[in-house]
This record gives structure tokens, C-alpha cells and sequence, in this order.
């Protein structure tokens, strides 16, 4: 299971977000727009792959979509292989020194949780941003 099929269902799990949102901005007379994994009314999420040097782009992006749509910036770390890595390490304090929220979760929570999402009785407003229950129920660490 791949990024786009992870921010998916991480994107599920916020309600009131949407994933792979476009957003445009202009630059020598052309449109262009980048994709955000996963937006809410408050947040831009980046999502990360542990052990891939393409995380730290994660950082960026993050950045640029709360530049354009004045959103707080977030990059989720999906570990994959449980412990931290080169990348997962130089995230901490580069997020840190940015402003942008860090969270790292286990891949295998996610999967859990969506495999016996059906089986719990959480009542949600469909509308509302619930990035704070959704990071607190994925044991995030700061």
C-alpha cells in the first residue's frame, strides 16, 4: 500500500476533509496548482513515507499549500518499518524550526483502524475537523 492509498483512508478518518485537493495559483502568465493529500477547513496535510528521501519534500509542500490557502501546515510520517530512520529523525527539528505540525504514526494503526472502523459507534459531525481526535486516536508524537 502506496502514499495516495494511505492519505486516503487517513483522509477518511477527518471529517469534512477532502484528499487530493487542487489548489491554483498564477506565475509568469501561467496557472499552475499543486495536489494537497489531505485538506480540512484548518489544515493542509502532507503525507510522508518513512525511509524515502522524497519526505522532505513533504515539508515543502505543506508549506506552500498553507501559503496559498492560509491553512495551518501539517506533514503526517507513515512508518513503516518501526523504528526511526534517517529521515523520520530529521523531520523532528525541521518541522519544528517551520512552524509545521509533525506527526508520525504506525502504518499498521491505520490499517487497524480502518479495518474495524465499521465495528466502533463514534458519533461525528460529517462537517466538522476532527484532526485533534483523529491524532490523538493514531498515538501521535511530538
Amino acid at each position: 500500500m502506496g502514499e495516495l492509498e494511505l492519505a486516503a483512508i487517513l483522509c477518511t478518518f477527518l471529517g469534512g476533509s477532502e484528499a487530493e485537493t487542487r489548489k491554483y495559483f498564477d506565475t509568469y502568465e501561467m496557472t499552475r496548482h499543486i495536489r494537497v493529500d489531505c485538506e480540512t477547513d484548518s489544515h493542509v496535510i502532507e503525507v510522508a513515507l518513512d525511509g524515502t528521501s522524497s519526505a522532505r519534500d513533504s515539508v515543502h509542500q505543506a508549506l506552500f499549500a498553507a501559503h496559498l490557502t492560509g491553512k495551518e501546515p501539517t506533514v503526517i510520517m507513515i512508518d513503516r518499518d518501526g523504528y526511526v530512520g534517517r529521515f523520520e529523525y530529521e523531520m523532528r527539528p525541521v518541522t519544528r524550526a517551520a512552524g509545521v505540525t509533525y506527526i508520525r504514526c504506525a502504518k499498521d494503526v491505520i490499517l487497524r483502524w480502518a479495518a474495524t472502523s465499521g465495528l466502533r459507534d463514534i458519533p461525528r459531525d460529517p462537517t466538522a475537523d476532527d484532526i485533534v481526535l483523529v491524532l490523538t486516536i493514531l498515538h501521535w508524537h511530538q
